[in-house]
């Protein structure tokens, strides 16, 4: 039997990781009191069970100790139980902006007065040991719903081997903001801008003309080899400290051509080497010229 427990950070996706599950053949159970863990798994682990693949959700909240998981996951590998910890993690600007749209209060806002800020702080501290244990740590800050499907599915259902660090390759312009949550920075404003072209002006670097424009400088397959050379070298070192997400913003005026460009190209590169997660994003694509 494959036993999976899913916890982590409140409005990271833990619900919405059941869900999956559940369409990809597990038996699923949320919010199972932490008293309870230990003799669910005893009843499930009964011989000539049908029931093969179980995920559990376990949450966080006021009113029990979660602190107790850990003496009952102690118990589980002194007798012999299997399982696997899938921990959901997302940036603390990420979590504050869900629970503000959904209006609902923090688990560990415990008194009045409290900020939803507040609560993710005391989670974090709480479920500290629990992430360190995970076997999988998936962080849903940018992630879509059909990528999350997907990473779920290589590692549930395709049994590949998982690497914990998720890296974004994302363009952006430098007239709508630097994105905050980015790890490192490229200006590729050097390049001479296809937007004084009237043929490409309003094209972006996901069309062809544009992108062979821009390619067709030899500083910029100069300044691909560099950045390529410096991230094959920072990767290693970042999963090797345990780094669960690497967000790599190339930048140029509106965000729609060379940054574009490049940020294709890179992925593209990227793509080819090492075994991390990868993802794009083109951030000011769609906005006005």
């Amino acid at each position: 039997m494959r036993f999976v427990i899913v916890t982590g950070m409140s409005g990271s996706g833990k619900r919405t990781v059941l869900k999956m599950l559940e369409d990809m053949g597990f038996y699923c159970v949320d919010n199972l009191p932490v008293p309870l863990l230990e003799k669910f798994v005893e009843l499930i682990a009964l011989p000539n069970r049908e029931i093969s693949k179980v995920a559990l959700g376990l949450d966080v909240r006021a009113d029990q100790s979660f602190g107790d998981v850990d003496r009952c996951i102690e118990n589980l590998l002194s007798n012999g139980y299997k399982f696997e910890i899938l921990f959901m993690e997302a940036s603390d600007a990420v979590l504050v902006r869900r629970y503000k749209e959904s209006r609902r209060i923090h688990p560990l806002a415990l008194c009045e007065g409290d900020l939803v800020e507040d609560g993710i702080r005391r989670e974090r501290r709480v479920l500290e040991a629990m992430k360190k244990r995970a076997d999988y740590v998936i962080d849903t800050s940018n992630l879509l719903t059909r990528e999350l499907k997907l990473e779920l599915d290589s590692i549930f259902v395709q049994n590949k081997e998982y690497n914990s660090l998720m890296v974004t390759v994302m363009s952006f312009g430098f007239k709508s903001g630097i994105p905050s949550d980015a790890d490192l920075v490229f200006d590729v404003r050097f390049l001479p801008n296809p937007f004084y072209i009237d043929d490409l002006k309003r094209l972006t670097g996901n069309d062809k003309p544009v992108r062979d424009y821009v390619m067709g400088f030899p500083e910029a397959e100069e300044f691909l080899d560099k950045i390529m050379d410096l991230l094959l070298f920072l990767i290693p070192q970042y999963v090797k400290e345990g780094k669960y997400q690497l967000i790599i913003g190339i930048g140029c005026t509106g965000g729609k051509h060379r940054s574009v460009t490049l940020a294709n190209e890179l992925y593209e590169r990227l793509n080819q080497k090492g075994s991390y997660r990868l993802t794009i994003r083109h951030r000011d694509v769609k906005s006005g010229v």
